[in-house]
């Protein structure tokens, strides 16, 4: 039931209350953040009356509240379906949250066994409104440096991490993410437009992972895997990449998908996402481009 804000949430609250508190609790904000967490629990799209019966409240009250988190950006409306779930600004709020506090130190760990286990340098990467950020490069041991490190920026448009991130949006926040952009090509498999996007977008996330065979540079390949947090929200992305010669190429639908989609799954669990995560088996065996080669540059992918 929905709390007046007249007395704390749990009885064990009371002692550490404010004596202050009736004087500075704001009883809407309050409820405009329950509706919120109302609809985070349900894990589904709720309607006005659906919302008004989780928080006690009456229907003209949630309207109201509804009305405002929407104009915000918080909530979105379901097409057709008289329903609300949460907007894509909630989530910048947990990107923001999550790259505040440990995504990166969690990350880190898997980020270097996958880097161990592949032989190929190892990233992570949060989309920030248009573009992809890389948070985390872990380099390859083999002498191939990535030039894509902490800080780096690349359009999400043009990027296979871009796509995966992107495909938390509903396709009508995706087209209004680059309304007035001009898709300037990185290689000719850049979209040209939001149609050809939106069909890039919808093929990651059907495939839950994204090949790339010169997408972002050509003469460079990666493999890339969504990092799926609370709620099963894609609060991140990981890749593995390099030039053509880090890889087996032959294995790349295979063993270098595998390696990445576990890995990506490791991190979520950790971040609270509720897929038990996949134990990693034993390393394979060392392949010829194991051996450390004697140019020290690499494509993007």
């Amino acid at each position: 039931m929905f709390d007046d804000g007249n007395r704390p949430d749990r009885a064990e609250d009371r002692a550490a209350l404010n004596p202050n508190h009736r004087a500075y609790f704001v009883p809407g904000l309050q409820r405009g953040l329950r509706v919120l967490e109302a609809l985070a629990a349900a894990g589904r799209p709720l309607g006005l009356t659906e919302i008004a019966g989780a928080l006690g409240l009456t229907r003209s009250a949630v309207f109201r509240l509804v009305y405002t988190l929407r104009h915000m950006g918080f909530l979105e409306e379901i097409d057709g379906a008289r329903g609300f779930r949460l907007g894509a600004r909630v989530l910048n709020l947990g990107f923001a949250y999550l790259t505040g506090q440990d995504i990166i130190e969690i990350a880190r760990p898997e980020l270097e066994l996958l880097r161990d286990r592949t032989g190929v340098t190892a990233h992570l990467a949060i989309r920030d409104g248009g573009e992809v950020l890389y948070l985390s490069c872990v380099q390859t041991r083999t002498g191939f440096l990535s030039n894509m490190n902490v800080g780096s920026r690349v359009p999400a448009y043009a990027s296979p991490m871009g796509w995966l991130l992107l495909a938390d949006l509903p396709p009508r926040d995706v087209a209004r993410l680059f309304v007035g952009t001009r898709f300037a090509p990185l290689t000719a498999q850049t979209p040209p437009d939001i149609a050809a996007l939106l069909a890039r977008v919808a093929e990651a996330a059907g495939r839950g992972h994204v090949i790339s065979r010169g997408i972002m540079e050509a003469g460079g390949s990666s493999v890339a895997a969504p990092v799926l947090g609370h709620g099963s929200a894609v609060c991140a992305a990981i890749d593995v990449s390099g030039p053509d010669s880090a890889f087996d190429l032959a294995a790349l639908e295979t063993r270098y998908v595998q390696e990445v989609r576990a890995a990506a799954q490791r991190i979520g669990a950790r971040l609270g996402h509720l897929s038990a995560p996949v134990r990693p088996e034993a390393p394979p065996a060392a392949s010829p481009r194991d051996a450390p080669p004697a140019s020290r540059s690499r494509p993007r992918r």
